[in-house]
């Protein structure tokens, strides 16, 4: 990520979810009514002109359906699953939030029930002012509910961080990892993963996606393995980590998890491309994972 600037591949997936948003609702796989306020000034007028117009909304989603690298398809099933999961784990009575690398991920403003748990939103410091500012603009205020703790994760120390925040390591957590591995290092994603297994309540879990490590390290089947790690070299945000798919539960549990539940491409087009979005197709070498934090003792 280049110093100084708020992430871009960031705004690129709040486009995604936007033009998903604007479909009908029995044609749309996710819906985040706040993405649009988060975009950038010039960008929200030209999607709300979008909007305003059948013409220019019908153009734009024919033009999102027609992806065939497929990762236009994988951020709106990505959306809707971490959706899903975090209104289960709601349910189910988690009592701490954690999104980390935030983004412009909108769920602590707009999900029922959140209000009476504390969130936190870990991110890069320019992306997240840019987010503090756009919040402050929709709702007028921050949520007394949410916690902003801005973190570079390659120089700086979350188990330091995030305790200083308030997080409390004896609370049932959920942590949120969206889009956000494949831009680390490996040792960064192993000190994250040691926070979350050592410094978390009984029950804990994270969800999170990731690269196969082929279509990092340029070996891939998938042509388009090769133009997307360009795009985000390019948008100055290099994919420099990936996981091996069949081993993630080994890699996992040997990090102190269990339960660990692989959620494929091929899953999430079963599971969310039907009916009218049957011919779009997920991204093949991009994937999610859950797991528990396995409990000492």
């Amino acid at each position: 990520m280049i110093e100084g600037r708020a992430s871009r591949t960031a705004e690129e997936t709040t486009i995604g979810r936007v033009i998903e948003s604007i479909a009908p609702e029995d044609k749309r796989v996710c819906y985040d009514p706040l993405a649009l306020e988060f975009l950038a000034e010039k960008q929200r007028a030209s999607y709300r002109n979008i909007q305003k117009s059948k013409f220019l909304t019908k153009l734009s989603l024919w033009s999102n359906h027609r992806d065939p690298s497929g990762t236009k398809a994988e951020l709106v099933a990505r959306t809707r699953y971490f959706d899903d999961y975090l209104q289960s784990c709601i349910s189910d009575g988690v009592e701490q939030v954690v999104i980390l690398g935030a983004g412009n991920d909108s769920r602590a403003y707009r999900f029922k029930g959140l209000e009476e748990i504390k969130v936190f939103e870990v991110d890069h410091p320019p992306t997240q002012k840019r987010k503090v500012a756009n919040v402050k603009r929709v709702l007028g205020d921050l949520p007394r509910w949410v916690t902003y703790v801005p973190i570079d994760f390659e120089k700086e120390n979350l188990a330091e961080k995030l305790p200083a925040s308030g997080y409390k390591r004896d609370l049932r957590t959920l942590f949120i990892w969206e889009g956000v591995t494949m831009y680390l290092t490996a040792e960064a994603v192993d000190r994250t993963l040691s926070f979350v297994a050592g410094t978390s309540g009984r029950g804990s879990t994270i969800i999170f996606n990731y690269w196969h490590r082929s279509a990092v390290d340029g070996t891939s089947r998938w042509r388009w393995a090769k133009s997307l790690r360009r795009k985000c070299q390019k948008m100055g945000e290099p994919v420099t980590f990936g996981m091996e798919p069949d081993s993630i539960e080994e890699f996992l549990v040997m990090r102190g998890f269990s339960h660990v539940k692989r959620v494929t491409p091929s899953f999430l087009t079963s599971l969310y491309f039907r009916g009218p979005n049957a011919k779009r197709k997920v991204c093949p070498f991009i994937e999610i994972v859950h797991a528990t934090v396995r409990a000492v003792g």
